[in-house]
């Protein structure tokens, strides 16, 4: 995406991205419904919450210079923390994302973001969601394509053996028709997320709006409420999905409230 949007300049990111957001998030689903299949919400090649996607990304662009901070701030839910957390430093603190990247081998963008979800979304949400899931049930799953030989071979494979005309996995790709139908190799992902939005809306709604009162978080003294709440209104509206950002601090409420108990 940043191969387009990055040659438009600020000045046509901004346009591109007030474009963008002239329809409602709600509006855009229907769109995109009716263009794939006919019929309102039915999303497009296999893209749900069309309407979200872009208006995450009309964001983005506009608070991006470089295909670096475009990547950080996909990878953020709240782009500017300090709307967020009061006495916000400006100092960026530990992050993997803030680690050095490697001397040699990261010249290419994508080997940068590649690089980057190794060492932060890999551990930190894909294989500890798998991992509490298949625990909860005692169930031992494994991921045999994180075998540190598999690992070493792949790292080793230039760029154009990993992505070829817009094609990801290429070279995996190429192993799997040999032995499996192709059919059952190119279809769209499809993702495990729960309905989240819908929850909050509904029977979570009165724990959420318990651990959101502005009372609580004012007092508290770690999060401003306005923005808080501002979202938490659009997205009882039904128009936004603003679950994401919603639930980071809902969970950080929560734990703040049970270490709360713990020490009275």
């Amino acid at each position: 995406m940043w191969n387009v949007f990055g040659k438009m300049g600020s000045t046509g990111r901004n346009m591109a991205a007030h474009a963008l957001k002239m329809l409602p998030p709600s509006a855009w689903d229907t769109l995109a419904g009716v263009l794939k299949h006919g019929r309102p919400g039915a999303g497009v090649g296999g893209v749900i919450r069309v309407g979200e996607k872009l208006h995450k990304l009309a964001n983005r662009i506009q608070c991006t210079a470089s295909a670096d901070e475009f990547y950080q701030s996909l990878v953020s839910e709240w782009r500017w923390p300090e709307t967020l957390v009061k006495a916000h430093s400006n100092s960026t603190g530990f992050s993997t994302l803030n680690l050095a990247l490697p001397g040699a081998g990261m010249d290419d963008f994508a080997a940068r973001m590649m690089y980057r979800d190794a060492l932060s979304y890999l551990p930190g949400d894909i294989l500890c969601k798998v991992d509490r899931a298949a625990m909860a049930i005692s169930l031992e799953t494994r991921a045999p394509f994180l075998d540190h030989r598999v690992a070493e071979v792949a790292w080793r494979l230039p760029m154009h053996m990993k992505i070829r005309n817009g094609v990801g996995k290429w070279a995996l790709r190429q192993v799997l028709y040999k032995y499996v139908p192709q059919a059952l190799i190119e279809r769209p992902k499809a993702g495990f997320a729960i309905p989240l939005a819908a929850w909050l809306r509904g029977p979570l709604r009165d724990w959420a709006e318990s651990l959101l009162q502005p009372v609580h978080l004012e007092q508290q003294g770690y999060l401003h409420s306005q923005p808080v709440q501002k979202l938490w209104r659009e997205h009882l509206s039904g128009r936004f999905d603003h679950s994401a950002k919603l639930w980071s601090v809902l969970m950080f409420q929560d734990w703040l409230g049970h270490n709360e108990g713990k020490k009275q």
